[in-house]
């Protein structure tokens, strides 16, 4: 599992590979092993949305089930829920993402 911050998660969805997360998720793709994402980003509803519609279309992928983080103060913040870690670990692993990804 990976805690992800947009511009880790831009570089994924464009198949830059330039650090440990980003050779750590190639890694697991190029043996078909699921990558986990536990997103944080200040910009998720706004210029990460992309890439992250990107990562939700593409097998292996498995997000952390997410909301906003404060829609008053940060209206385009995304924080994953550390509550559901375990069950997303556990359902990715049977190759199904986790319901509802936005809470």
């Amino acid at each position: 599992m990976l805690l992800l911050l947009g511009n880790t998660i831009a570089k994924i969805s464009n198949g830059i590979t330039d650090n440990a997360a980003t050779m750590a998720v190639k890694s697991h793709l190029r043996n078909d092993n699921p990558v986990v994402i536990a997103i944080s980003t200040n910009d998720g509803l706004s210029g990460s949305a992309e890439n992250i519609g990107r990562l939700l279309n593409r097998n292996h992928f498995f997000f952390v089930p997410f909301r906003q983080d404060n829609p008053i103060t940060k209206p385009r913040s995304l924080v994953f829920d550390a509550d559901y870690i375990i069950p997303t670990l556990e359902s990715a692993l049977d190759d199904e993402q986790l319901q509802p990804i936005l809470l």
